[in-house]
């Protein structure tokens, strides 16, 4: 015979209610997980920080629903697959989102989680980012040695008459452009910005608040900003260097660098004609750029395969060996993107079809609320140890600077052969190779 499995898990209480998993029919949804998230967010107290400091201005004679109970509903609807504030007019009657929640009677309609989107304002985004911020604080059991701050934008197209919409030539759609800020796998800031604006335009007010607060909680804690040729401003370099801030930033490339390596590319050119696969150096130099106030260091990094050659160029102010720097931490940052996709496709954070422009920040915060809350429930439930391809790839317990020193230890180990280069130029050649869920009620008669 099977072994069939006949014992209830519990759950605990949800006002009259009691809460279990089971195994013997009863009421069946599809949603039964949203419950893990209820205990993930009661330890936590994620959504309970967003309620203290969201601002009701509703008339509490008339309020049936608590700003907690219509935040913890909408976020518990994006992790669940929900993404619209219309689908809300079906799941508010939803046993096991009712459960969640902590009520045992309807919960809030369309048209009031739309009101409360609509109410959003500036004082509202700053309030909230803090809530982010903070949460990243209290999940750190351990100081931590290094952050890595990693700064990428991305584009939300948009289809209807929302304020502050613009055409981008480069999307070739009305989009914004939103700000993104993730350390590790944490989100720390998402800011809502028209695509008519330079997304590095906030860039260094942004890091200066956030590296403000971190420094609060850790005042001896080393901080690198990642990025990508995008947010290479002098005045944001000026002034990561003023703040003690380490920095490592993608450089576009122009006839000036092109130039400084051009002695390497073509030895590279010849080694490919040689040997008749891709061949790749990596190297350094120093280069001030005319609105540069000095030289600063920069990495180059040179490709020659069967399309010809492809230069990248970083710029950093970081100590080290070139070649870890380059291949162990900036490209590292590609990992920043795979966090956005989660925030933004698997947890709806596109979804920016309100008019007004605050409705749509407050979306995307949600998003971002909802991604953290689904990063902590897989951090519990693996425990830190098993990793995945998508979530913690390191031990909590190993920092981030361990781990850079592992890997440039390992970097010098393998070593590399040099070629004539221009002056103050060095590069090194090298070969690339390559169940079911039912609720009863305490109480006889009650649903």
């Amino acid at each position: 015979m099977p072994n069939c499995t006949v014992e209830a898990v519990e759950f605990g209480r949800g006002g009259r209610r009691v809460i279990e998993a089971a195994f013997d029919g009863g009421d069946i949804v599809s949603d039964g997980g949203v419950l893990l998230l209820r205990q993930v967010d009661q330890r936590i107290g994620l959504t309970q920080s967003i309620a203290r400091v969201f601002d009701d201005r509703r008339r509490h004679a008339s309020v049936a629903h608590s700003m907690r109970d219509m935040l913890a509903q909408r976020i518990y609807g994006l992790c669940c697959g929900w993404e619209d504030v219309c689908d809300h007019n079906v799941l508010r009657r939803d046993l096991a989102l009712q459960t969640a929640v902590g009520r045992a009677n309807e919960l809030a309609s369309a048209p009031t989680l739309s009101r409360l989107e609509t109410s959003a304002t500036r004082a509202h985004a700053a309030a909230l980012h803090g809530v982010l911020l903070d949460q990243f604080i209290a999940s750190k059991s351990e100081r931590p040695r290094e952050l890595i701050l990693d700064i990428d934008a991305t584009h939300i197209p948009l289809h209807g008459a929302q304020e502050r919409s613009h055409f981008h030539s480069y999307y070739d759609n009305y989009c914004y452009l939103p700000l993104y800020v993730f350390c590790g796998q944490d989100i720390l800031a998402c800011v809502l910005r028209p695509s008519s604006r330079d997304p590095a335009s906030i860039l260094s007010a942004l890091i200066k608040l956030l590296v403000r607060r971190l420094r609060q909680a850790w005042p001896r804690v080393r901080i690198i900003v990642r990025g990508d040729s995008g947010f290479c401003r002098p005045q944001a370099l000026r002034r990561f260097e003023r703040w003690g801030l380490h920095y490592i930033v993608g450089l576009q490339k122009n006839a000036a660098l092109i130039q400084r390596v051009e002695l390497a590319e073509l030895a590279l050119a010849d080694m490919y004609q040689e040997a008749g696969t891709k061949q790749r150096m990596i190297g350094e130099f120093d280069y001030a750029a005319r609105s540069w106030d000095r030289e600063r260091r920069v990495i180059a990094r040179l490709e020659h395969d069967a399309h010809g050659t492809n230069p990248r160029f970083v710029v950093t102010n970081l100590q080290g060996d070139p070649k870890a720097l380059y291949e162990r931490l900036y490209c590292a940052r590609g990992e920043a993107e795979n966090r956005i996709k989660e925030a933004q496709l698997d947890l709806f954070g596109r979804r920016a079809s309100c008019h007004k422009f605050q409705a749509n920040q407050l979306r995307l915060l949600l998003a971002a609320f909802a991604y953290t809350l689904m990063i902590n429930l897989r951090r519990l439930a693996l425990g830190g140890h098993r990793a995945g391809a998508r979530l913690h790839r390191h031990h909590p317990s190993q920092t981030t600077q361990d781990r850079h020193d592992h890997r440039a230890q390992h970097a010098s180990r393998a070593g590399a052969a040099s070629v004539p280069t221009p002056a103050q130029t060095r590069l090194h050649p090298r070969r690339a190779g390559t169940g079911s869920l039912k609720t009863k009620s305490a109480v006889p008669g009650t649903p």
